[in-house]
């Protein structure tokens, strides 16, 4: 066991301040710029510096015609933005579009044989699928057949996806988006409850699973999460009519669990009777709901966000093309699960809009091993990478030399789901970009669409640990509690929100219209009266810092703060100071009682491989913390644990930690991909 617990003591003369809820003490001082390549600008499909002057708020809300025009419409739009029902907007109000058009047919008379999606299983002894558009294009019809004439599905109802990361999700997702059908995709990793809960808040017709799938080396029994999805949600009032089930492996039933007879239905089986069906799009309304999105329901009940079909593609395929920067010819892989908004936005309805070719992985990243992404990336020939923090770091700690056995180039690489510590930002860029890359950091949220913040690739140098502006057509602003406008480069953080609306933002909460009002609106909102859109800005609930630059540096949920002796420190900030450490791979920090202070951090970190803890790692991580922040950041604990407790999809889990820290049950632990560290854990913390 290694700690540094030289911080019991309390600074002499240390006074508590007084600063605002939304104010966040910050400490970060800033990084340097790094410019993006020439080789990079030269084929860059967005390096017109006049982009912004044309989407400013002058021009709103016309400026998004260039968004919407990316796309084909059947009927064109009569009126670009209705504000008439603040602040549930509506966008390319009259336009009649299909998302699996967009996505599919109408890239067929250029791209028929070119690779829609590569399905890259978790075994490398078996093969990869390359599934060009004119098979996709069957694959759709013939599944969108079925839902039709076997199941009875018709435009407008709802159907629960709990499917893994395989190929026949986004055909799925693709069929119901032809039929005008709303679908709503479950993390596979959840459980079959959380599954319930989503089925009974949309009142789904159907469940749509797979029976199982490989993670880690081992056949995952999926089904049976099936059966306790089903079985709850009926107990609780909500009856789905059958359950479809893919096969892994067609022809072949990979799931121990038994099939229910009347209710199950083997999609592979049935699919025989639909070959060569054809399907035309059914023309919908820009503004119908295209899916909904679930909050992961860990505070209350699930959060089902409803995005729209013409103004959300309309954005995703923007934001591909011209911050992501993907052309046709690329090889793009994201490697989020589609069961989060990310693998929506970006490895479905983006790259998909813009006739990339996209990569769908089904296993761990590091599975069997560390150099498992270069291999694929050198394999399918991938020149764009995107992933997430939580990805990076592990990948970082698990071979931080594995890059550079790899003959593979990325152009352009994304970061996203929470901010990127600078030092992790600099590994990224050397080892994985190979120093060539351009990296753009992006910043958004489920209830977004689609990117908020970030640099356009070819316009601006990157700076670590900034997200940069808001892109093109969005205008953030940073408030205190009293709806102060906080200027950039005051080194004063607050609440970050949006000016404006924006075409890919969330329609409303399924079923909830007040909580989608009083959540995102009502905190900022001047005048609950106003028609006027200036009067509702979007409230993000992220802490943010915005620099002289403009620069936007986000600072993690407002939740996500501890607050010492009256100073507001922000966790992100803290956890990136160990992180200079060079032992250290992962750093969490969770707040805890203090008598002085109110609360104190306790700082849990992991180490690189083959680094033994000793008290002088956990000394110069509490140095580390000191050094860049300030004594009051001092840590109360440094605790150097084997790993931390993570979600399936790689999340440190703080509210486990913190429990642990407070000597109190940390719940059920069943879900995390590793339950068995967490008593490994509390052995070190007693």
């Amino acid at each position: 066991m290694s700690r540094d617990k030289s911080s019991r003591r309390t600074d002499a003369g240390q006074q508590a301040v007084d600063v605002s809820e939304a104010q966040i003490a910050v400490h970060w001082p800033e990084e340097g710029y790094f410019s993006p390549s020439a080789s990079f600008i030269a084929q860059a499909n967005l390096t017109d510096a006049d982009v912004f002057e044309r989407f400013s708020l002058d021009r709103f809300p016309e400026c998004f015609k260039e968004f919407a025009d990316l796309l084909d419409w059947y009927k064109y739009w009569d009126t670009t933005f209705d504000a008439s029902n603040p602040p549930f907007w509506r966008w390319f109000v009259g336009g009649r579009i299909n998302a699996c058009y967009n996505c599919v047919d109408r890239h067929l008379a250029n791209y028929r044989n070119k690779t829609a999606i590569h399905f890259v299983p978790e075994s490398e002894d078996e093969a990869v699928q390359h599934i060009t558009y004119q098979e996709l294009h069957v694959r759709v019809n013939e599944f969108a057949a079925l839902l039709r004439d076997f199941c009875g599905l018709k435009a407008g109802d709802r159907v629960t996806l709990h499917m893994p990361m395989v190929a026949e999700l986004p055909i799925t997702m693709l069929a119901c988006a032809r039929l005008g059908v709303i679908h709503s995709q479950v993390f596979s990793g959840f459980s079959g409850a959380a599954c319930a809960d989503r089925i009974l808040d949309s009142e789904s017709r159907l469940l749509i699973t797979m029976d199982g799938y490989w993670r880690s080396g081992k056949l995952i029994d999926h089904k049976e999460k099936a059966d306790i999805a089903f079985a709850e949600a009926a107990s609780k009032g909500h009856t789905a009519e059958k359950v479809l089930v893919w096969q892994r492996y067609p022809g072949r039933y990979s799931s121990p669990t038994k099939l229910v007879e009347g209710r199950d239905v083997i999609v592979n089986d049935v699919l025989r009777s639909f070959r060569g069906s054809r399907v035309e799009p059914v023309q919908m309304p820009s503004e119908a709901p295209l899916f909904l999105m679930y909050s992961s329901g860990t505070t209350g009940r699930p959060k089902g966000c409803q995005h729209s079909t013409g103004g959300y593609l309309a954005y995703v395929a923007w934001t591909s093309k011209n911050i992501q920067d993907i052309h046709p010819g690329d090889v793009y892989w994201c490697m989020a699960d589609i069961g989060w908004i990310t693998g929506h936005s970006y490895i479905v309805y983006g790259p998909l809009a813009v006739a990339a070719s996209t990569v769908v992985y089904e296993g761990v990243p590091v599975y069997p091993d560390a150099g498992r992404p270069w291999r694929i990336a050198e394999d399918l020939g991938v020149n764009i990478f995107h992933t997430s923090p939580t990805a990076i770091r592990a990948l970082r700690r698990s071979g931080p030399d594995e890059p550079a056995k790899y003959h593979y180039h990325f152009k352009h690489m994304t970061t996203v789901g929470e901010p990127i510590e600078p030092e992790v930002w600099k590994w990224y860029h050397q080892s994985v970009g190979k120093g060539e890359a351009v990296i753009v950091d992006t910043w958004w949220q489920t209830e977004t669409g689609g990117f908020l913040c970030s640099t356009v690739p070819a316009l601006h140098p990157m700076k670590p640990g900034s997200a940069g502006p808001g892109i093109p057509g969005i205008h953030p602003v940073i408030y205190d509690d009293d709806g102060n406008e906080l200027a950039s480069g005051s080194g004063k953080a607050g609440n970050i929100c949006i000016r404006n609306p924006w075409p890919g933002a969330f329609q409303t909460i399924w079923k909830a219209p007040d909580r989608y009002v009083k959540t995102y609106y009502a905190r900022y909102c001047r005048d609950p009266q106003s028609k006027d859109w200036r009067d509702w800005p979007y409230m993000a609930g992220d802490g943010a810092l915005e620099a002289a630059d403009g620069y936007f540096r986000i600072l993690g949920r407002i939740d996500d703060v501890i607050n010492v002796a009256g100073h507001r420190l922000g966790t992100k900030e803290i956890e990136s100071a160990a992180l200079l450490v060079p032992d250290v791979a992962e750093a969490a920090v969770v707040p805890v009682a203090d008598e002085i202070k109110g609360k104190v951090p306790e700082l849990y970190v992991s180490l690189k491989p083959g680094v033994e803890p000793t008290p002088e790692i956990a000394h110069k991580v509490s140095e580390a913390v000191v050094a860049r922040i300030g004594a009051i950041a001092r840590p109360h604990q440094v605790i150097i644990v084997p790993d931390m407790p993570k979600t399936r999809s790689g999340k440190i889990m703080r509210r486990v930690l913190a429990a642990i820290s407070s000597h109190q049950d940390p719940g059920d632990v069943s879900t995390l991909a590793n339950p068995e560290i967490v008593d490994s854990i509390r052995e070190l913390n007693r």
